[in-house]
């Protein structure tokens, strides 16, 4: 049957509200002081993008919020997106010293919240201008996703002028369009959108670059372009029935709900997700809140190989989803052209593929199929647009992770693919890094890039400083995906 809403809107509200509410005025002041201040902070090590943790921390305890926004900000500037959706237990709060006292670890991603949503409420502009004078360059940004704006928030305090093209209507990619709805609302980035608008860089959504402005024009009207475009759709599941109406994207999915009244969105009475990841929880619990009377993961290997956070796990868990491990699709079944039910196989592995075993099968009832196995690469999509450019063999754009810069001397690159699928705090990171080679590369000016864990840096150390070294590497590595 075709879907249809089921609960009614008051229940959806409550359902969608925020996961981690906002810190009262007084709770924060109070996690505030629990802060050691450390001098060598491994929590700011463990921040992609540098934000100087304990500053902003004792900016909130002294009364001074918005001095505390003001550094984050600096920083990051995303950061209240990353404050709701960074995966803060194993980056800075899982840095925290005091986790190795076996104490509650501070909430730096409330605190962060607390004080981000502070100066936004209040209308309140704690950034600098930038720059009056101009250095009269010109740079283009591709793709208005984290890494895109924090490449040009950069750009423009670094005092160049700098001009966004985005395709969707709207700009955030994946922080407008992509993220659990109870992690975050999209009016969150929206307004991120207009933070970097007021440092004034030029946002133009609805313009496809090699669609609606040729990469050529682009190259001739501007000195260096940064190439934040993103992953590309989902991986397709190359099984019988993958075509039927109710079979979609798990991202198509979580659009849906940031774009439309959750009262309206269709949903099925029992839906069935298959693959694993973060994204496959968002989508699996989502399902759950908005109704569906069963809601399950199907994952082909074992428990622990899943790349979800166990504690996004233990949510989805929470909340009533059910987990299939160590089983394969192998046929989504449909009656009158529409889904009925999912054919699983037990899996194992077998020359080190993992492979249904015949004679296992079963059929999962279901009538609403969400795939969330993977983005592809938009490989094919850079070799058309920038065929001078070299492509990894996992088709991702190669590039020097310091400056961003690829082996055209006038592009740059940084986000998902520069990197193949990382955290929205890790493209935030990467962009200004872009930003300050791109500065370096126009200007001749020896710039500092900005900091951000490496491998090394997660196994020994920033830079080998050392620093991290009472830091769990292993959680840290896991958190961004080496």
């Amino acid at each position: 049957m075709p879907l249809s809403p089921l609960l009614p809107a008051d229940v959806l509200a409550a359902n969608f509200a925020d996961l981690k509410p906002p810190l009262r005025p007084q709770e924060a002041l109070v996690e505030a002081h629990r802060c050691l201040y450390c001098f060598d902070a491994p929590c700011i090590m463990a921040c992609p993008t540098g934000i100087d943790i304990p500053a902003f921390i004792k900016k909130i305890a002294s009364g001074h919020p918005a001095g505390a926004a003001k550094t984050i900000l600096e920083a990051n500037i995303l950061g209240a997106s990353c404050a709701r959706v960074c995966p803060t237990s194993v980056l800075c709060e899982g840095a925290c010293v005091l986790a190795d006292r076996d104490e509650q670890p501070i909430m730096i991603g409330r605190l962060q919240r607390h004080a981000t949503d502070y100066v936004e409420q209040r209308g309140l502009r704690v950034l600098p201008p930038p720059p009056a004078k101009k250095s009269g360059k010109k740079i283009a940004v591709i793709g208005a996703g984290p890494a895109g704006l924090g490449c040009a928030a950069e750009l423009a305090r670094l005092g160049h002028s700098v001009t966004v093209f985005e395709k969707q209507k709207q700009a955030g990619g994946l922080n407008t369009y992509g993220i659990a709805y109870y992690k975050m609302k999209p009016q969150v980035s929206l307004a991120e959108v207009e933070l970097v608008r007021s440092l004034g860089v030029e946002i133009r959504t609805g313009l496809a670059v090699g669609k609606d402005i040729a990469v050529a024009a682009l190259e001739q009207d501007f000195d260096a372009i940064f190439i934040g475009v993103g992953l590309g759709a989902a991986t397709r599941l190359r099984i019988p029935g993958e075509n039927l109406p109710e079979v979609i994207d798990a991202l198509d999915f979580i659009w849906q709900i940031h774009t439309r009244p959750l009262e309206r969105i269709p949903i099925g009475s029992r839906v069935a997700v298959i693959g694993c990841g973060n994204t496959a929880i968002d989508a699996v619990t989502q399902a759950k809140r908005l109704g569906a009377h069963r809601s399950f993961i199907v994952y082909r290997r074992d428990e622990h190989d899943m790349p979800a956070y166990p504690f996004e796990y233990e949510h989805a868990k929470h909340d009533g989803a059910q987990f299939f491990f160590k089983a394969a699709p192998v046929e989504i079944i449909a009656t009158d052209g529409h889904v009925t039910g999912l054919r699983l196989a037990l899996a194992q592995m077998v020359g080190g593929k993992v492979e249904p075993i015949p004679g296992t099968e079963w059929i999962e009832p279901c009538d609403l199929v969400l795939k969330a196995v993977g983005q592809e690469k938009q490989s094919k999509l850079l070799r058309e647009l920038f065929p001078s450019l070299t492509i990894d063999a996992r088709g991702v754009i190669l590039h020097d992770p310091l400056t961003g810069r690829t082996n055209v001397p006038h592009f740059f690159t940084g986000g998902d693919c520069g990197n193949g699928g990382r955290e929205v705090v890790n493209a935030v990171g990467e962009g200004k890094k872009a930003a300050h080679g791109i500065h370096a590369f126009l200007t001749g000016a020896k710039t500092t890039p900005p900091v951000q864990p490496s491998r090394l840096g997660a196994k020994q150390g920033a830079a080998g400083s050392g620093l991290m070294a009472p830091i769990r590497a292993h959680e840290l590595e896991a958190a961004l995906k080496l």
